[in-house]
């Protein structure tokens, strides 16, 4: 049973800076893209970076220049570097892990960890 936990949330003032991480385990098949999205109070979720297993990258306009995302395929962990926050980035933030079996796309996600920015 994959499991997907993420870490690092927490508050922040403005300008400053938070990394998350997010541990995926439970598997012997590698996990393919892995990815951070995020749910702002009273907003739908939204994808904020994800990232290939061959380290392609894909980012929301909003964070672009701000945030980083990498990975440890040997960890099989995700990482979101968050930059020069802002208070609209004060949301919760949710990792998303695929995996490809037997020809099947399997997609796993986290509990979330919460992150507040203030002004």
């Amino acid at each position: 049973q994959v499991h997907v936990v993420e870490s690092g949330g927490g508050l922040v003032q403005a300008g400053g800076s938070l990394r998350l991480s997010c541990a995926a385990s439970g598997s012997i098949f590698e996990f393919n893209n892995m990815g951070w999205y995020r749910r702002a109070p009273g907003s739908q979720r939204e994808l904020v970076a994800t990232i290939t297993s061959g380290g392609s990258t894909n980012y929301a306009d909003s964070v672009k220049g701000r945030f980083t995302i990498s990975r440890d395929n040997a960890k099989n962990t995700v990482y979101l570097q968050m930059n020069s926050l802002k208070p609209e980035d004060t949301a919760v933030y949710y990792c998303s892990v695929d995996q490809i079996v037997a020809g099947m796309d399997y997609n796993y996600w986290g509990l979330g960890t919460r992150v507040t920015v203030s002004s």
